[in-house]
């Protein structure tokens, strides 16, 4: 009788299907699509996508003319110097050129600001034809009755013909608060409304409004002995 055969010795190597079995145990899971909840909008999805890169932040600034508005010096009431006249001034520049005295024939560019709104200005372009503008200087006599030189200029235009342009109306306080700037200077008024435009206001300057009065000194011709 022959004798049994030798019973089976457990291998020293797993199987193949043991060994697939590991590896696929072993593997870490797919990576799983990032997926937008759906009460979130596809709009809301990109804004958050944008702020994350830091990309919202230059489309959200404020535009360069809001920026440079906000950006307008600010003048604390105690650091303004008073005139026997009720004006008070500030000198954003002292000037280094001649200086303006009474009976001076002065160059100015002025601006008058109520509620951080530009109002009246000579820097406002004057169109003269088609792509043509200029801005031309307000040109008065210091201490002067105000108004006197405030006159209708004529231009040519390009088809030959002449054109009617209008002198900006200033208030009656820069006759008298130029009074000793110096050329290259720039002073911030107070105007109240007795030296400004009164009861009869000016543009979406309203009656009986104080309103601030930025000047900038050009030029100075001295005033002519008689």
């Amino acid at each position: 009788m022959p004798p049994p055969p030798p019973s089976m010795a457990p291998s020293a190597l797993p199987s193949r299907t043991s060994h697939r079995h590991s590896l696929r145990s072993q593997a870490p899971p797919p990576p799983r699509e990032a997926t937008v909840p759906c009460c979130v909008s596809r709009r809301r999805a990109a804004a958050q996508l944008l702020l994350s890169a830091g990309l919202l932040t230059a489309v959200s600034s404020s535009p360069p003319a809001l920026a440079a508005r906000r950006g307008r010096r600010t003048i604390a009431p105690e650091d303004y110097a008073s005139t026997p006249d009720g004006l008070k001034y500030y000198d954003l520049i002292e000037g280094k050129g001649p200086t303006a005295e009474k009976g001076s024939t002065v160059q100015v560019h002025f601006d008058c600001i109520y509620r951080s709104i530009t109002v009246v200005s000579s820097r406002e372009a004057k169109l003269l034809a088609g792509n043509r503008s200029i801005a031309q200087p307000y040109v008065f006599t210091v201490g002067s009755l105000p108004g006197k030189e405030r006159k209708r200029d004529f231009a040519d235009t390009a088809n030959g013909l002449f054109s009617a342009q209008a002198s900006p109306k200033p208030p009656r306080a820069m006759y008298m608060i130029t009074e000793g700037m110096k050329v290259g200077g720039k002073r911030r008024v107070i105007v109240p409304p007795d030296l400004g435009y009164g009861k009869k206001g000016q543009g979406e300057i309203p009656a009986d409004a104080s309103f601030e009065l930025d000047i900038e000194l050009l030029e100075v011709i001295p005033p002519t002995d008689s």
